[in-house]
């Protein structure tokens, strides 16, 4: 008995040890368990943690305004929303799925196969730059795995009238075109970081820690006045809606600093909604677009003629019978004027007295003096995709050649160059550069002719806009205005068309004291009216008949009655 008593008990003492056993390997097993997690392992297990509840979160930063020179904004940012989701927290059996689709304007289809495409990253858009009360109604929705980005879009109060100056900005604030993708350097800012904690639906919560403090991006101020593109914008779209016209583009600079003051194109296009445009309808035609000129370098021929000392303004050139031949080919008048001074040259516009001055240089010379005035040269303006133009290679001349560059063929100029080399014109001899951006400092120029050849020039030009001259409907009541037209027929397959033309007008005011330059092209008018007189003058006169007034300059053809009273 008591044999097995004590068998009992031994085996009873065996089970309790085990048990005791288990025990104490249970108490190590969580002590080292503990110390692992507490100790050895505490870095990686808070950085799983921190991993599943912590993320860095990019803070956009604000673009630069683009201002004019009165500081009146032509490119600002606004703060909006955009809409991300992780794949990895939400379910695409969510029935609030639908509702965001809904919201979004987004098929649930194409939102199902989005998330389902992208379920091993983490981050993906489902919408950019929606409005604050679209954002507003997304929260509400409060979808686990849907979030928010502050981020920015770009907006051009001014809309098409600056569009093809100013360019424009893609989806993620990246200048693509204009003065957007020159200076995106400055505008551009440097984003921040941010930590910021997740709660369990994947939803940020808190403000989060700073790690790097966003820099916003650089304002830049132009040249432009907005009130001079405003009244361009709206003259030129006038003309080319009248004449239905292929394009057209104008230009307005400071004679002294160089400063572009205006600078318009047709037709246009809203920067702030640009769906189903083409690249082609953002191009910059006063800066990319060539053309030959036409009559406008006329005044160049007579400068060049008067530079190299065989022409003074006082020679009589013979244009009887009314044309001539040159190299082979007959150049003509539209009339035959007979004996002509030079600047009866310019005010009738005689092919035939430009030709003979022309001919009558040295090829050197005739093309250093339209080089002199800027031609097939960069402007300085600095534009993307800036076309210099051309004047044709001298050694290839023949008497042809020479004679029709005397009134613009065989040379190819943009807008802008054309208003640069009526700069010359306008302030007495210097070349200097032109300028997009706003300068308080003249910039430097070189004297390319004398003051006294210019004045006569600019003399001569007055008489366009008179009475008898090509281009009356250029006048300004109560200022002088010198000028002149170009009507140039457009090259085609075969030679010129008979039917496609560009006429111009390049023009500068008050003559007597000169303050702007200005040049207009339309391109293609349709119908019988074609001339740079007719189509283009106008366009100068409506602009600077307002811009007179609102730069308040003194006019300088008060009737003399007026004139009187005004000195008293």
């Amino acid at each position: 008995m008591s044999s097995r008593a004590n068998i009992v008990t031994q085996v009873g003492s065996w089970r309790l040890n085990l048990v005791r056993l288990v025990f104490i390997c249970l108490v190590l097993g969580l002590a080292w368990r503990l110390a692992d997690i507490q100790v050895l392992n505490s870095e990686f297990l808070r950085g799983q943690g921190d991993a599943r509840h912590l993320r860095d979160v990019t803070v956009s930063a604000h673009r630069g305004m683009i201002l004019d020179r009165h500081d009146e904004p032509l490119a600002i940012s606004t703060p909006v929303d955009s809409v991300w989701v992780n794949p990895q927290d939400i379910s695409i059996d969510d029935t609030k799925l639908s509702e965001l689709a809904e919201l979004l304007a987004i098929h649930i289809s194409a939102v199902k196969k989005k998330i389902v495409a992208n379920k091993s990253r983490e981050f993906i858009y489902l919408k950019r730059r929606i409005s604050p009360e679209l954002a507003d109604k997304v929260k509400q929705l409060n979808i686990t795995g849907v979030a928010l980005q502050r981020e920015y879009k770009r907006y051009y109060p001014a809309g098409e009238v600056t569009a093809h100056l100013i360019g424009f900005t893609n989806v993620d604030d990246k200048g693509q075109e204009g003065l957007e993708l020159t200076h995106d350097e400055t505008l551009k800012g440097v984003p921040g970081l941010k930590r910021m904690m997740r709660d369990r639906y994947g939803r940020y919560v808190g403000g989060g820690e700073q790690l790097k403090a966003s820099k916003p991006g650089e304002d830049i101020r132009l040249s432009i006045d907005l009130r001079l593109q405003y009244l361009s914008y709206q003259a030129l779209k006038a003309a080319v809606n009248k004449y239905h016209a292929h394009s057209g583009s104008a230009v307005i600079l400071d004679i002294e600093t160089g400063e572009v003051l205006a600078m318009v194109n047709q037709p246009a296009f809203n920067p702030n909604n640009r769906r189903g445009l083409s690249a082609s309808d953002y191009r910059n035609r006063a800066v990319i677009d060539l053309f030959e000129p036409g009559s406008t370098v006329k005044p160049f021929t007579v400068a060049t003629g008067l530079k190299s000392g065989k022409f003074t303004e006082d020679s009589i050139i013979n244009t009887n019978p009314g044309y001539f031949n040159a190299g082979g080919h007959t150049i003509q008048d539209h009339h035959n004027l007979g004996e002509i001074n030079l600047a009866t040259l310019i005010q009738k516009s005689s092919n035939v007295g430009a030709s003979k001055v022309a001919l009558a240089l040295e090829p050197e010379e005739l093309w250093q003096g339209f080089s002199s005035f800027g031609l097939g040269q960069p402007t300085g303006a600095y534009f993307p995709g800036e076309a210099m133009g051309s004047l044709p290679d001298l050694q290839t001349w023949g008497a042809f050649d020479r004679a029709t560059l005397a009134f613009g063929y065989g040379l190819a100029t943009s807008t802008l160059q054309l208003a640069r080399a009526y700069m010359v014109l306008a302030n007495g001899g210097i070349l200097r550069p032109v300028s997009l951006m706003k300068t308080d400092n003249l910039p430097d120029g070189r004297r390319v002719f004398s003051s006294d050849t210019i004045k006569h020039i600019l003399g001569m030009m007055e008489r366009v806009a008179l009475p008898g001259g090509t281009a009356e409907k250029a006048a300004v009541e109560n200022y002088r205005v010198a000028g002149k037209t170009g009507t140039a027929k457009k090259a085609s397959r075969g030679g010129y068309s008979d039917a496609k033309y560009v006429s111009v007008f390049a023009g500068v005011i008050p003559a007597s004291k000169p303050r702007l330059a200005m040049v207009v092209m339309i391109d293609e008018p349709q119908g019988r009216v074609y001339y740079g007189g007719l189509v283009a003058a106008p366009v100068f006169s409506a602009v600077m008949t307002s811009a007179m007034r609102l730069l308040n300059i003194d006019p300088d053809n008060l009737p003399e009655s007026r004139m009187l009273v005004a000195q008293q």
